[in-house]
Order: C-alpha cells, then structure tokens, then sequence
C-alpha cells in the first residue's frame, strides 16, 4: 500500500549553528571592534563565541573631544550610545576619557561604563608640609629661586594643569602637571594619588622638569624628560594615611639630545618624545615636525622618526633602524601603544601618529590646512602618508588613540 504522507520539510541550517571554530576564523579576519560588536549582535550563540573564543585585541579607536569615534583599519564613523563622551579633555592609558570637574576631574572608561574622581589640583599634599616658594626679588620682577617648584605652579596666578594621567594600577595614579604661565613653560612636577582619593601627594621641593612623557612598565613609573634622560619615580606608602607618596627619582637612562638645527631665514624643527613598550622592550620615539617660515608664522610641514631601545646595562639609548616582527605604532600624548601587525594582515614597520596638543597650545606652530587625519610613517621608506578617509578640524583638535578589550 502506497504511503501518502507527504515527506517531512528539511530544516534549513542556521546561521546560529555555525561551528565554532569557524566563528574564530571569522572573527580574526575582523580587526575592527564595531565588526565584532555586529557580529555579536546576530544571536547568542555568536555573542557566546565573540566573548569566549582567544581573539587578539581590536584595532584602537581614535576618537575626538565632539564625541566622534572612528574605527580603523577603515575609518568608520560611529557614536556611543547614551553618555556622548563628548567634552574630554585628555585620556589615560588608552581606556579612560578625562573630563574637567570644577578644578579637578574624572575618567570615564566608554566600553565598560565605569568612572573614577580624581582630586583638584587645589588639594595637593606637600611633602614636607611648610614647604613655601621662594623668589629672588629685582626691581620690577621676582624670578624663582633657585628653579620653579610645585608651590610656584600653584600660585594662585597660575593655573596648574594636568598633562599627562596614568592608571597604574587600582591603588595608584601618576600624572604631571605644570603651569600655563609662559614663565614656568611646560615645567612639569610629577604627583601620585590612589583613585577617589581627596588630594594628591607632591614632593614640594623637587625642580620642576620638561616632562615629555610618562610610562608605567614592569611595575615601576618612568619619565622622560625633554633632554631626553629616563627617570625612575620610586613610589613608596604614606606611614600615616597608607596614601601613596614619591620617595626619591633616579636617573636611569643619560640621554644623548637630538638638537635642531636654524638655517638663515628658516624655522627651527620641533622635537617631540614618546615613551611605548614593545614586546618587553621599553622604546623612546623621537619625532621631528619639520618646520618653515611663512611670514611671520611657524607652519608644521613634515614629520620624521627615530626610534631608540632602552639599555639598561650601558644606561644609554640604542638607535634601532626597525620595529621587527611586522610590529605597527599607534603614538599620541595622552596614549601610545605598539601591536603585531601581521595579526591584522598589516604591513609592519609603520607608525601612526597624531598631532599633539600640547604644543599646539602652547603655538610653537600652526598648519596649512583647515583640516587634517590620521598620518602614517614608514620606517623604511622614511614616506609619510595620509591613507584613512576620518577628517577633523584644528580647532577641535584633541585627538587620543583608544584600545579597546572585548
């Protein structure tokens, strides 16, 4: 007997049954983190297999102080929903926004939605506690003597300001602050507090320093300053408030300053350093704005870099002609990092750099143009190039890298 029962409909395959192991070869050929965020957002099933499969880390954002993110390797355009992150001011260690509060400020961590106050730069401990300025008085002037301390920034006529902020770890911030005077330039004192703390704790009677910048790496606080030697910050603990407190800097490093040179009627060239960490290796990056006369004003024209490895046994810095590895570096004031490039199907030996603001408020140089992007030198070739389409005005100009986990 003939059986009439129509044949069952074979289910169609879902998408949600893709295996896991192919979700990781997926995943890994998507660098960008707004690529992964849509694709954790098809179903749990890939949700599961995004937060739980070894991926190495997304590309870092760039975002603006507007509250515009841009996402590379392609330049999308996108915004954080809910909190803006609008009106920023700086960044910390390429996972914190730093926003003004009264006199002092707060960080906001974007991807987690986490916050941490920061004491005012009004609530400053000395150490030892009368420590007062001095000043040789002249007719018509008083100059400080015998160099700028800490109670000279915080004179009531100069408004200090943070420059640079580092989380190093739960129980410790570092930061350097300097004055916006024009008399004190960019002399920095280096001060440390724990996160939510009332006040930050300073060596009162330390000179003030051309801080650069500031790294934490292999659990001790470095700081490279404008002659380009590296200082260790020794941290110790408050007996009486268990707070933490600098107990004495050291020199580690002597450094051996690039110097520009003045042709007749040209500008100078400016140097700026940075301090990042590659694969255990502590490395200074020298980059040299070349600079021209156009009237009377200082135009920003090309830039060049120099790389050097730190060596701790002969105390000096090491010239190195690549970053090996098809290793890529993302350099900015407030945040810079190294990455394999070859995980990303990137071609290394390259660093992507941003204009700074410290300098540019400070108008050591201005531009050409109205607007600028992303830069990319090539260590190799020495060529500099603009290839990401993300655009942003000069007067807004406050860019940070950012490294998102997922």
């Amino acid at each position: 007997m003939a059986n009439d029962a129509a044949p069952r409909a074979r289910q169609p395959p879902s998408w949600a049954d893709i295996p896991r192991d192919l979700a990781g070869m997926v995943l890994r050929l998507l660098p960008a983190r707004a690529d992964r965020a849509r694709f954790a957002a098809v179903c749990p099933q890939w949700r599961a297999a995004a937060r739980q499969l070894p991926l190495p880390p997304p590309l870092p954002l760039l975002a603006l102080p507007d509250g515009t993110f841009y996402s590379l390797p392609n330049g999308e355009r996108f915004r954080f929903p809910g909190f803006g992150c609008a009106g920023y001011k700086s960044a910390c260690c390429g996972r914190w926004l730093v926003f003004p509060r009264d006199d002092g400020c707060y960080l906001v961590d974007p991807f987690a939605g986490a916050s941490v106050a920061l004491p005012p730069l009004s609530r400053v401990r000395l150490r030892p506690p009368n420590a007062v300025p001095k000043y040789v008085r002249l007719p018509g002037m008083s100059l400080f003597h015998p160099y700028a301390t800490w109670m000279h920034i915080q004179d009531p006529k100069k408004v200090p300001v943070i420059n640079k902020i580092i989380m190093c770890s739960p129980n410790l911030v570092a930061a350097f602050a300097g004055s916006t005077l024009v008399d004190a330039g960019q002399n920095s004192q280096i001060i440390v507090c724990q996160p939510g703390a009332s006040s930050w704790s300073v060596r009162a009677k330390d000179p003030c320093k051309l801080f650069e910048d500031m790294a934490f790496y292999q659990g001790k606080l470095y700081v490279l300053a404008r002659d380009e030697n590296l200082l260790l910050v020794n941290i110790s603990q408050d007996p009486a408030t268990g707070d933490p407190q600098i107990s004495r800097f050291g020199q580690v490093i002597n450094g051996e300053p690039w110097h520009s040179t003045i042709m007749p009627g040209d500008a100078s060239d400016k140097k700026k350093l940075y301090l990042v960490e590659l694969g255990g290796a502590l490395l200074m990056v020298r980059r040299k704005v070349c600079c021209r006369l156009v009237g009377e004003t200082v135009v920003a024209a090309q830039s060049e870099f120099e790389v050097f490895k730190a060596d701790w046994e002969q105390s000096r810095w090491v010239n190195l002609a690549t970053l090996g590895d098809g290793q890529i570096l993302f350099l900015g004031r407030p945040c810079s990092r190294a990455m394999s490039a070859s995980q990303y199907g990137m071609p290394g030996d390259q660093i992507f750099f941003l204009d700074d603001v410290l300098e540019n408020n400070c108008k050591e140089y201005s531009y050409d143009e109205e607007t600028t992007s992303v830069s990319v030198y090539d260590m190799k070739s020495g060529e500099v190039s603009s290839p990401l389409p993300m655009v942003w005005k000069h007067e807004i100009i406050l860019p940070t890298w950012m490294f998102p986990w997922e």
